[in-house]
């Protein structure tokens, strides 16, 4: 046999594995579990961290302000210092609803401080919202450019309590409207339930763990004996991070496709899709350059190397290898065949894949470029250069440095203004906290 030829087996040798033995991660029928209504609603606070979102905000915040939900709710948006007015659109918004009725949802809007070192914006936000939810039993972290269906949080709430997951999570619907969100979209979550396989990361036993953070409901006490965020202050793909440690403390943790919940976050161009893949895939392979190169070469002899083999095989005259690389090829169609149908688009696409897998693989290479250039995890401003792996301090504690406090939930009192919550203190006053304010401290004591 030729070199070509036994490259070529290869990847047909890759295939039949990740199409029989990976998880069968290409399904597409990972849906929220079965479910049904609990005795009692139990008490939910929606926490969305926004920074300049003022423009998506009046199409997704007002679908989640008029959730059909039979308890208790509050929303949460914590504005990560934002320049376009982005509080004050949501507060426009909340008055709205709340003069509407119709809704068990109570809103307020609260400000996050600039992240303490160590910490991403991201995450710092959420920590702030989570301290204001108070004692409640689920926190739903959604993100800005999301939108739910009215019975979206009901469901969620109801398959936790019915499954007794302390984690539900759900990949949210894209967008794939445009030409390359169309190309580029579909592939994205495929490429995604190949690194995370959805049945893998759903089994207890397995040591997959996984979430999308536009939608993950999360048991606040759970959320608690992880240790918290100071867990995973420095994550980058912080949802997945966050699926970790819930699992690894013992949780029960679910990702599926969503129904429900949708993504208004429009990526007309290449280049906006670009940037939204190159800022974090590099983190992904947690800054390792023999990572990187493994990630070329895997992704190349999987999904290049059958048409490869299959156009050089035709052109030389090779039917060998011509043969090996079209059923390979023919088999990776078929396996990204209900990714498009989720999608809803055009079955030819499917043959389309391998030219996908290029734009990423040249991604995850940029991502790698600008992450040496000193630019890192780049958004809307903030750079998380080094971060992404977090120092670890163990399970169950929160030893920070002196001047960063560690997260704590506390109940907050109604403030005069009903949209308003009061500023948090910066790091250096918060850092001056009473340790028994930490739920992280009191649950490993």
């Amino acid at each position: 046999m030729t070199v070509l030829q036994w490259i070529a087996l290869a990847s047909l040798l890759a295939w039949l594995y990740l199409a029989v033995g990976h998880g069968t991660f290409w399904r597409t029928d990972q849906r929220l579990p079965r479910r049904q209504a609990p005795a009692s609603w139990p008490s939910v606070a929606i926490v969305i961290p926004a920074r300049d979102e003022a423009d998506i905000l009046p199409v997704t915040l007002p679908s989640l302000l008029t959730q059909d939900y039979p308890g208790p709710v509050r929303l949460i948006l914590v504005d990560d210092g934002s320049t376009d007015g982005t509080p004050e659109v949501a507060r426009a918004l909340a008055e709205q609803a709340a003069q509407r009725g119709g809704s068990n949802v109570t809103a307020a809007v609260t400000a996050s401080t600039e992240p303490p070192p160590g910490w991403t914006g991201k995450l710092w936000a959420l920590r702030r919202g989570i301290e204001c939810a108070g004692d409640v039993e689920f926190l739903l972290l959604t993100d800005a450019d999301i939108a739910h269906d009215p019975g979206s949080l009901t469901a969620l709430v109801a398959s936790a309590r019915t499954q007794r997951l302390d984690m539900v999570s759900q990949m949210a619907v894209l967008r794939a409207d445009t030409f390359w969100e169309r190309i580029i979209v579909p592939a994205f979550v495929y490429f995604f339930a190949m690194l995370y396989p959805f049945r893998w990361s759903n089994r207890s036993t397995s040591r997959v763990a996984a979430a999308a953070g536009g939608c993950s409901l999360v048991r606040r006490e759970a959320l608690i004996r992880a240790g918290g965020l100071a867990e995973v202050r420095g994550a980058v793909i912080d949802d997945v991070a966050i699926a970790r440690i819930l699992k690894r403390s013992g949780g029960r943790t679910w990702l599926g496709l969503a129904d429900q919940v949708h993504s208004r976050r429009p990526y007309p161009r290449l280049a906006d899709l670009w940037k939204m893949v190159s800022r974090s895939a590099y983190a992904q392979l947690r800054h390792s350059p023999l990572l990187l190169i493994g990630t070329v070469l895997g992704l190349s002899l999987v999904f290049l190397v059958p048409v490869v083999a299959t156009v050089v095989g035709i052109a030389a005259g090779d039917l060998t290898v011509a043969l090996i690389g079209a059923v390979t090829w023919l088999i990776m169609t078929l396996t990204y065949v209900p990714m498009v149908r989720y999608y809803r688009q055009p079955l030819a696409s499917a043959l389309l894949l391998p030219g996908a897998a290029a734009l990423y693989l040249a991604m995850t290479v940029d991502s790698a470029r600008l992450k040496r250039a000193g630019r890192g995890a780049a958004w809307k401003g903030r750079t998380y250069d080094g971060h992404g792996t977090p120092e670890r301090r163990g399970l169950g504690t929160t030893t920070l440095a002196p001047h960063v406090a560690a997260p704590h939930v506390a109940v907050v009192q109604p403030p005069r203004d009903p949209w308003d919550l009061p500023t948090p203190a910066t790091p250096a006053d918060d850092a001056t906290t009473s340790s028994t304010s930490d739920p992280h401290r009191a649950s490993s004591s």
